[in-house]
């Protein structure tokens, strides 16, 4: 078990270019494996989910290398792996790859960690079976055995806001015999769509309504994968609650469905300029430029957490550092991440001796000037959980400290050292 620990810190300074884009590192993958010819990725995310899904597709007998910084996928005819496919901690990769698969009418298994295993694949697997996947399960959780199917055109409303779901509906449907089309309640993000659409495909959205066509004929493509923003999110919190700092995150992608965070930091009166604007690999990106602020508590109503869904642990830290109350509604789908992160936040915030209210769909968090800190706090192999505990360590009177830390790997490798890199107090436990 890695244990880390964070300690209070000066202002932290320096240039940190933090992981690329998780999302869209795994679609890259999963789209070249389906489409005629090479495709190469520049800036592939190299962490433990990414490189799940990419050793999956090679068991599906896709070639795939890496040379020089430079990935190549090679695509081919699909077959059925000779071992089940462990995905690890990878949620998205483990519910976009039951879609695909469905699609190229391949039988499968697949299984994951402890934490992965406990959360729900129900909601993927229920509209494919609409769609005619036949699929075991173990009370809609891994592992998952798909068999070969014959996938149908469908129309589809998902209950929740997911881009999961959506994306694995979608990419069945690069298989099936007639239309796909996903209608959601609430926008969620469009990595998929983009993407599908630079590889050829003819995909059509209509308001919240997307449409593939049927069994498009994918082409290879080069891609450069741009920072990710849910990374950036943990460094861009740690340099606004510590007085004068100064920091800048390069090439951060800036997603219009990605960009909550950075919208909710502004209104709390975060620093954060934007540099350079331009395009990376499809997406809108931007050198960030984040300098101490003092923060103030604000209202987080429920229609704006689908854009930053995955933040919330880190804008809780940000939160404690602020003056006043601030309340985050809308957090359902916050209980069924790698953790129940709803509950798995306020465990950092109270063992850090903040004050904080929990609902069955909201978080209160009392700001303090001071903050107590001295608390360890159990990850349960949640990686965001981890790294929210390090950067609340960074302006906490007595050292936090992380358990089961490894799990950080998943999507920021060596994320203490490049905190550190900048001034953080952060290291092994």
């Amino acid at each position: 078990m890695t244990r880390l620990t964070a300690s209070k810190s000066g202002s932290l300074k320096g240039t940190l270019r933090v992981p690329s884009d998780k999302s869209m590192s795994h679609r890259a993958l999963m789209f070249g494996a389906v489409a005629t010819g090479v495709t190469r990725i520049d800036s592939l995310l190299e962490a433990g989910d990414v490189l799940s899904t990419a050793s999956a597709l090679r068991a599906f007998g896709i070639e795939i290398e890496r040379k020089g910084g430079q990935w190549t996928v090679h695509g081919a005819p699909w077959r059925t792996p000779d071992r089940a496919l462990d995905f690890g901690n990878a949620g998205t990769g483990s519910r976009l790859m039951m879609g695909l698969a469905a699609g190229q009418g391949v039988s499968c298994t697949i299984v994951g960690d402890p934490s992965l295993s406990r959360r729900p694949m129900g909601r993927v697997l229920n509209p494919l079976r609409e769609m005619g996947l036949k699929a075991d399960d173990h009370d809609g959780k891994l592992p998952v055995t798909l068999h070969p199917s014959r996938i149908s055109g469908f129309s589809y409303a998902p209950p929740m806001a997911s881009a999961q779901v959506k994306s694995a509906v979608l990419l069945a449907g690069l298989g099936a015999t007639g239309p796909v089309t996903v209608t959601e309640k609430t926008a969620t993000r469009d990595h998929t769509e983009r993407m599908l659409t630079a590889f050829g495909a003819e995909v059509s959205v209509d308001g919240l309504a997307v449409t593939l066509r049927p069994k498009p004929r994918l082409v290879g493509q080069t891609l450069n994968i741009p920072a990710d923003p849910s990374s950036a999110a943990f460094p861009t919190v740690a340099a606004l609650i510590r007085e004068g700092s100064e920091v800048r995150l390069p090439e951060v992608m800036l997603n219009a469905r990605r960009t909550g965070l950075f919208k909710t930091l502004r209104r709390m009166g975060a620093d954060i300029t934007e540099e350079n604007r331009r395009t990376i690999g499809g997406e809108e990106v931007a050198d960030l430029l984040v300098r101490g602020s003092k923060l103030k508590a604000v209202h987080v109503p429920a229609e704006d957490v689908p854009d930053m869904i995955d933040e919330i642990p880190i804008l809780s830290v940000a939160a404690a550092c602020a003056e006043g109350t601030t309340r985050i509604e809308g957090l359902e789908e916050l209980k069924v991440k790698e953790s129940d992160r709803l509950a798995a936040t306020a465990r950092i915030l109270t063992a850090a001796g903040v004050t904080c209210r929990t609902g069955e769909d909201w978080l209160e968090i009392d700001g303090a000037k001071s903050i107590p800190g001295g608390g360890t706090v159990a990850t349960d192999h949640d990686h965001r959980i981890g790294m929210a505990t390090l950067v609340l360590g960074l302006a906490s009177e007595a050292p936090m400290i992380a358990e089961d830390a490894e799990s950080i790997g998943t999507s920021f490798p060596d994320f203490h050292g490049k905190l550190a890199g900048l001034g953080a107090n952060v290291g092994p436990a």
